[in-house]
Formats: structure tokens, C-alpha cells, sequence
């Protein structure tokens, strides 16, 4: 065999093996070149046969056959263990069948959203764990110790007398405890109550809640504040209303009331006719939780505020049960 003969033998044999279409022909491939009885083993048997002035060329040649053919083989016996070639009679011509790409939680857009808002107005946020322990959960809070969210049909309790926060409050009070005023927040994230699951009702749901401490903070602000989130979450048309309320933490307490983003405030099924939802409830921080924290209340005031992230998803996307966010059925979700 002359060394032509042997670079076209390269050729042949690169060529055959790259056509394989499946496990069975690359294996005869490597048989008839590579194995026992194959042409390789038989080439280099000759090489002693070779003139000494072309031994150099035809060695090299036959081992760069060698090399790239062993390669090429190993390559395609590991496409085809994969699954990587192509099965008798399929159509390699065929349009590939795309896969959906996943979308985001609507409960994780919704929280987005509210965040960017009041970004937007120098808020920054605010974690906390969700195992909290009853001094920040209820007592720094300004709560009662005969208030009924402290019972423990209301609360979970853990054997070591934590509990599973019931708001993210505490967050604010960590943060007031590790921050000098002047403090503005927001802090998302899970809380935990004992509620049985109904259509509006979950024992573990989300909320954001908000908190801005500084000197000379008045309820205009709280006002303005709400307001300025209210168009930028239901339109520039929405209106608000506050109504009197008690929470144990703020004193003044109002209800934060949208005219209702279906009928506009005309009345309908969705707001039971009168015009108005309850989205949030606020406040002026209570004395009281300024004295827990070390602050000095005759120097700062403060407001804050608390909505419920599933309560606005529902409103906004028209969701009737709240079990629905989280039964992980992907024909609902998809069409967020």
C-alpha cells in the first residue's frame, strides 16, 4: 500500500463513520478498521514493508488515521447511548415542538409590583425570620395580653414558646431596634394564622406592610403616601377612603378603602354594591411601640400600614378562591 493509497483509506474511513446513523453501523465502522482482523492492524503489520524514505510520512498518516477515526467513533457511540441519533424512520426534517417557558407566580408579581411602587417613594425593604418570638410578635407591638390573636386558636404556637409570625410586622420591630430614625421600610413576606382554608381564607398567606419613623410625621403623609399607591396600583382614576379603626400598634387606626376597579365605584357583585374594597389597614404608630424599641417619642413619629398580597392578586385578576394560588395546577397558572 503506498501512501496515497493510505490517505484515501483516511478519507474513506472518516467518511463512513461520520455517515453512521446508528449504534449497529458505527460499530461495524470500528470493526472493519479498528478491531482484531481490521485494516489498521493489518496496515501496521506492513509498515516494515515500507521504503525507509517514506516510513516517516506513512507512520504519521496511519496513526492520525488511528487517532481521529477512535475519536470519532467514541463521539458517536456517545451520541447514540444518549438518544442523540436518529430512530429508523424519523423525519429529521420535522419542526421542533417548543416548550412553554415558565412564568412567575401571580402572587410573586403582585409583590413585585407593590414593591417597585413604593420604591419609587425612597421605601427600601426589609426581611425577618418567619419564626418569631412572642416579645416581637405581640408585646413589642403594643398587643394586649388578653388580645384574642394571642390565643392559640389563632396563633401557632411552637414547643419552645416561639410561634410562626402572624404579620410581618416584627420585621419592623427588629429593624427599629438595629436603626436609628430616620426609618422608611417595607417589609414582604409570609405570615402563619390558624384560619380554616375557605375561598377567601389560608392559614399561611403573604403580606406587605410598611413603616416610616422620621421627626414631624403626620397622618397627611400616611394619607398622601396611600394615595400615591393607589393610582399607581389600580389607575389614575381610583379613589380612597379612610374610615376610623383600632389596631393595637397605631393610634390613630383607619381602613384604607379603593373605589372598586370593576365598576368604579358605581356598585356591583364584586364590590357587594357599595362602590368601595377594602384593601389595607395603617396608622400613626403607638407611642407605646416607640418606648419598646428605644426610640424617643417626644422627638419622632410614624406611620404604618398592612395589606394582604392574595387579597389584591384576587381584585386585580378576578380570582374567586384563594385556594387556586397555590394548588400548583399549571392550567391556572399558565394564564399569569
Amino acid at each position: 500500500m503506498t501512501l496515497q493509497d493510505l490517505i484515501e483509506l483516511k478519507a474513506k474511513a472518516l467518511g463512513q463513520a461520520q455517515a453512521a446513523a446508528d449504534a449497529a453501523a458505527i460499530e461495524a465502522v470500528r470493526i472493519e478498521y479498528l478491531g482484531r482482523k481490521g485494516l489498521l492492524p493489518k496496515i501496521m503489520q506492513e509498515l516494515k514493508n515500507v521504503p525507509n524514505e517514506d516510513k516517516p510520512a506513512f507512520g504519521k498518516t496511519v496513526n492520525e488515521l488511528k487517532n481521529e477515526l477512535t475519536d470519532l467513533i467514541k463521539l458517536k457511540q456517545t451520541e447514540f447511548s444518549s438518544g442523540g441519533g436518529a430512530a429508523p424512520g424519523f423525519d429529521l426534517t420535522q419542526p421542533g415542538q417548543w416548550q412553554g417557558l415558565g412564568t412567575r407566580h401571580p402572587i410573586t408579581q403582585i409583590t413585585d409590583r407593590i414593591t417597585r411602587i413604593f420604591q419609587t417613594l425612597g421605601f427600601t425593604v426589609a426581611d425577618g425570620p418567619d419564626i418569631e418570638t412572642v416579645w416581637n410578635n405581640f408585646d413589642a407591638l403594643n398587643t394586649p395580653a388578653d388580645h384574642p390573636s394571642r390565643d392559640e386558636q389563632d396563633t401557632f404556637y411552637l414547643k419552645n414558646g416561639d410561634l410562626m409570625r402572624c404579620h410581618t410586622s416584627p420585621v419592623q420591630v427588629r429593624y427599629m431596634m438595629e436603626h436609628k430614625p430616620p426609618v422608611r421600610i417595607i417589609s414582604p413576606g409570609r405570615c402563619y394564622r390558624r384560619d380554616t382554608p375557605d375561598a377567601t381564607h389560608s392559614a399561611n398567606f403573604h403580606q406587605v406592610e410598611g413603616l416610616y419613623v422620621d421627626q414631624n410625621v403626620s397622618l397627611a403623609d400616611l394619607k398622601g403616601t396611600l394615595s400615591y399607591f393607589a393610582r399607581e396600583l389600580m389607575g389614575p382614576d381610583v379613589k380612597v377612603r379612610f374610615r376610623p379603626h383600632f389596631f393595637p400598634f397605631t393610634e390613630p387606626s383607619v381602613e384604607v378603602d379603593f373605589t372598586c376597579h370593576v365598576c368604579h365605584g358605581k356598585g356591583c357583585r364584586v364590590c357587594k354594591n357599595s362602590g368601595w374594597i377594602e384593601i389595607l389597614g395603617a396608622g400613626m404608630v403607638d407611642p407605646n411601640v416607640f418606648k419598646a424599641v428605644g426610640y424617643d417619642r417626644s422627638n419622632v413619629t410614624g406611620f404604618a400600614f398592612g395589606m394582604g398580597i392574595e387579597r389584591i392578586t384576587m381584585i386585580l385578576y378576578g380570582i374567586h378562591d384563594i385556594r387556586n394560588l397555590y394548588e400548583n395546577d399549571v392550567r391556572f397558572l399558565s394564564q399569569f
